[in-house]
């Protein structure tokens, strides 16, 4: 009795230390740095234009337990058909609101980027062996994901494809049963945001590469093993399947192929969808990438694998196309990048790192994240300066009638703060364009069609439109047209004779 106690001591002594050990290491702290940057980022950027009607679908969807399938918002589509293709999200975003308001809105944005960050940083020092260099590439993440972190689902489609990517590498280097957590991911995704299909590409490219096995100059592919490639071609197969436990089956699995084929006047009009400029920051940053992977390939004959320049090649065909496909170049050229610089750097060895330090450094990144994250008066003032609030407010207090006419943009707040009022168009082009309401209203915003044949076809009753738009000037000069309410955002203008 006398011996064991000691002894026991020791042993739990020792469990404490290595549980410290873990929790203060030099990747915790990293990774506290980036949730400080996660915050520091997204703490402005709390007024995205379709976060209000993501919010609106998840209240819906939370009071009523069904999921829409036609347009309920708007009266220009005749209840036009749509695809729930990201409604699974959309229930978490109303849940951060239900919980804690605009509060709970910026805390799920907050999370979801460090989470987002976080993981990113965890693929590189899993790809590369080396904790201290995937920092760099986790920073790459970053740049290019800075296009997209706003309250909206495609914040779990980024965490997803990461997820995606860890799970493959851990099955291919590790245990191929790792594979078979893929048609659990793929059954979530599909529920979450459309990005999905990425996914499904990425993982059959892969599987295509694992056949060969050949060395070109610094090009190098890998065969893999008979027993990892047929558990990862099942698992594949099983991802399939499960992507039709969706509300709609097929078509929502065919939704992103029609959203690239069908859609032009969405990928044309939409700014986010619009080609990449090389010659702003994050086109020349995307060259700066391509350049360091190329010259290391050339210069210090780093290897490239036969994967990585297919999945390198489909990044960046997609980002210079689409711009808000820059997140995607970034989650795939930050692990390649950090691998082949892995032994620029020594790597982190966990039994000369120093404890108190690193709590030093996570607890100021702690302080840190409480000090940035915005307070309620500072949401509040996002939203009205970046929202048609205050005419909201005038609409409702003088009984305005409709139908109202109101910018794209405008539309999602619309439906959040104003479900009296159906919208004319909002954030959701999809159904705007099957239904051929967006090319009308983009040819009357553009002054390319008559301002009154729209007008008088929706019979429509006031705009409400944003300062600077163009029929902003117009309507001052149609003489059934007339100012009644202006602010530093928005102008309202009421039909001054019955049609």
């Amino acid at each position: 009795m006398s011996t064991a106690s000691p002894v026991a001591g020791r042993k739990a002594h020792l469990a404490l230390y290595r549980i410290l050990h873990k929790s203060f290491s030099f990747p915790v702290m990293l990774a506290g740095l980036l949730a400080v940057l996660a915050v520091l980022t997204v703490r402005s950027r709390f007024d995205d234009s379709d976060m209000w009607w993501h919010l609106k679908m998840g209240e819906i969807i939370w009071t009523t337990h069904t999921i829409p399938l036609a347009d309920i918002f708007s009266y220009t589509t005749n209840h036009q058909s749509s695809i729930p293709q990201e409604w699974l999200a959309q229930v978490t975003i109303y849940g951060a609101w239900k919980w804690a308001g605009f509060s709970g809105l910026m805390f799920w944005l907050c999370l979801l980027t460090a989470v987002v960050l976080i993981a990113g940083y965890g693929l590189c020092s899993l790809y590369s062996g080396n904790a201290k260099v995937a920092f760099l590439g986790a920073m790459i993440i970053w740049l290019f994901s800075t296009v997209g972190f706003a309250v909206r689902p495609q914040m779990i489609g980024y965490l997803l494809l990461i997820a995606e990517l860890v799970l493959i590498h851990l099955g291919r280097t590790r245990d191929p049963r790792w594979f078979f957590s893929l048609p659990i991911l793929f059954a979530l995704w599909i529920n979450c945001h459309a990005s999905f299909i990425l996914g499904i590409i990425l993982a059959a490219v892969i599987l295509f590469t694992s056949l060969f096995s050949f060395q070109a100059g610094c090009l190098t592919a890998q065969r893999w093993n008979p027993r990892a490639r047929r558990m990862m071609a099942f698992s594949l197969l099983l991802s399939l399947a499960a992507l039709f436990l969706n509300p709609v089956g097929i078509r929502q699995i065919l939704y992103p192929i029609d959203t690239m084929l069908n859609q032009p006047l969405n990928l044309s009009s939409v700014n986010e969808w619009a080609p990449l400029n090389m010659t702003e920051e994050r086109g020349v940053a995307l060259l700066a990438v391509l350049l360091c992977i190329f010259l290391l390939v050339a210069v210090r004959r780093s290897e490239l694998f036969f994967d990585e320049l297919l999945l390198l090649a489909i990044g960046t065909w997609m980002a210079v196309s689409h711009m808000r496909m820059l997140f995607l170049f970034g989650i795939l050229a930050a692990p390649i990048l950090s691998r082949q610089l892995s032994t620029s750097w020594e790597g982190y060895d966990a039994e000369s790192d120093r404890i108190w330090p690193n709590a030093v450094m996570i607890g100021a990144s702690l302080l840190a994240i409480f000090l940035a994250f915005p307070g309620i008066r500072n949401l509040e003032e996002q939203v009205e300066n970046q929202s048609p609030q205050k005419a909201v407010e005038f609409i409702k207090a003088n009984h305005i009638s409709g139908p109202m006419l109101n910018d794209y943009a405008s539309g999602g707040y619309l439906i959040w703060a104003a479900p009296e009022y159906p919208v004319f168009i909002d954030g959701r082009a999809d159904i705007y364009e099957w239904s051929g309401v967006l090319g009308e209203f983009g040819r009357w915003a553009t002054l390319q069609s008559d301002p009154n044949a729209l007008l008088q076809k929706y019979r429509i009753g006031f705009c409400l439109l944003n300062r600077q738009s163009p029929m902003a000037r117009v309507l001052p000069l149609l003489h059934e047209w007339k100012m009644v309410y202006a602010d530093n955002n928005s102008e309202i203008f009421v039909r001054t004779a019955p049609l």
